[in-house]
C-alpha cells in the first residue's frame, strides 16, 4: 500500500464569509463544496481547491461562529506552504497580497502572510508532480497557486512520531524532521518543529486535522495496520465524498486517511461545485433548522449566495 500524498487539511475559522472571501477571491481558489461538519451540523464546512476539488489542493474549514483566536502549540499543525511555479509567481503575490492590506514578507525565497484568522502561510515554488490550479479572473494562469507543498508541525514526541510516518505510512525521510509523502502523480512534505513552551489552544486559525490520501482498495488495509501497531483508529466513516478514518500520531497531530473517490462532484455538477448548500444526508431533515442558523455566503464566483434549496 502506498499512500497518495494529501488529500486535505482542515482548519478552524470565526468567521465563514471572511475566509470566503480570502481564500475563494484573494487566494483564486475554487470554493469546491459548502456543506456543514457532521458532528456539529449548525457549523458549516467549506471546502476550497482547484477547479476539479482534487485531493492535494483541498484546505478546508469548519466555522464556529465568533469563535476566539487560537494558538498552535506540541501537537498541532502550525503553518501551510502552498506551491507556485516560479519567481514571478511570488513577485505576483506580493504584490496582490499587499493591493488587498494582507502584510507579507519574503524569507528564503518564499512569501510569508497569515489569512484573516492569523493562520501562518507560506509560498514557494516548488513541483509537486501533477499541477492543481483553480481559475479566477484576476490570477493568470502562470501565478495561479498549484497546490499544497507541505506543512509544518509541533510534535510533542518527534522521534516516535518520525518513527510512525516512515515505518509505517511510508514516508520518506529527506532531513531530520522534514519527510515527504509520495504518491504516483505528486508529493507533499511534512516537517516536525520543535514545540514551544506554551501549550496550544484550539481556536480560530488553528488546524483541526490533516488528511493523507488513500486509493480506496487500501482503506481497510491501513486500518487494519494501523490498529495492528497499536493505534486507536476509528471505524471507516463514510464522509458523503470521501470515507475516512483518524487517529493521533504518537506527536498528538490528529492524522486523517481519506479515499481519493467518489469526489465533489457526486452531488453537484463539476461546473457548480460549491454553489448550492449540501447536507450529509444524514443531516437532510434539518435543513429548514439550519436555514434560520447559518447566515448565508456569497460565492465570490457567482456573487450570488450559497443556495439553500432542496437539491439545489
Amino acid at each position: 500500500m502506498q499512500l497518495e500524498g494529501l488529500h486535505h487539511v482542515t482548519m478552524i475559522t470565526g468567521h465563514a464569509q471572511r475566509t470566503v472571501d480570502f481564500y475563494a477571491d484573494v487566494l483564486g481558489l475554487r470554493l469546491v463544496k459548502t456543506t456543514v461538519n457532521f458532528d456539529q451540523p449548525e457549523a458549516y464546512h467549506l471546502y476550497f481547491g482547484d477547479e476539479a476539488g482534487s485531493p492535494g489542493s483541498i484546505l478546508t474549514w469548519f466555522e464556529f461562529q465568533g469563535a476566539r483566536p487560537g494558538r498552535a502549540g506540541a501537537g498541532m499543525v502550525h503553518r501551510l506552504v502552498l506551491a507556485v511555479a516560479s519567481d514571478a509567481a511570488i513577485d505576483f503575490w506580493a504584490g496582490r497580497l499587499g493591493d488587498h492590506g494582507v502584510a507579507n514578507t519574503r524569507e528564503d525565497g518564499g512569501l510569508r502572510f497569515a489569512d484573516p484568522d492569523g493562520l501562518d502561510l507560506e509560498l514557494v515554488v516548488h513541483d509537486i508532480g501533477a499541477a492543481l490550479k483553480a481559475e479566477h479572473p484576476a490570477v493568470p494562469a502562470q501565478h495561479a497557486i498549484t497546490g499544497v507543498q507541505g506543512a509544518r508541525a509541533y510534535s510533542a514526541n518527534p522521534d516516535v512520531s518520525a518513527t510512525v510516518v516512515t515505518a509505517l505510512l511510508g514516508f520518506e525521510a529527506e532531513a531530520e524532521g522534514r519527510f515527504v509523502a509520495r504518491g504516483q502523480e505528486r508529493h507533499v512534505h511534512w516537517t516536525l518543529d520543535p514545540a514551544p513552551a506554551e501549550p496550544g489552544v484550539p481556536g480560530a486559525g488553528t488546524v483541526h486535522h490533516i488528511a493523507w490520501a488513500s486509493r480506496d482498495e487500501d482503506h481497510e488495509g491501513w486500518r487494519a495496520l494501523l490498529a495492528e501497531a497499536g493505534a486507536h483508529v476509528t471505524p471507516v466513516i463514510d464522509r458523503d465524498y470521501f470515507d475516512a478514518i483518524y487517529f493521533r500520531e504518537p506527536g498528538g497531530v490528529l492524522f486523517e486517511l481519506a479515499t481519493l473517490g467518489p469526489g465533489f462532484a457526486t452531488d453537484e455538477a463539476p461546473d457548480h461545485l460549491g454553489e448550492q448548500l449540501r447536507l450529509p444526508t444524514q443531516h437532510e431533515a434539518l435543513r429548514d433548522q439550519l436555514r434560520g442558523i447559518l447566515v448565508p455566503v456569497v460565492n465570490p464566483r457567482t456573487g450570488e449566495p450559497i443556495g439553500f434549496d432542496p437539491q439545489g
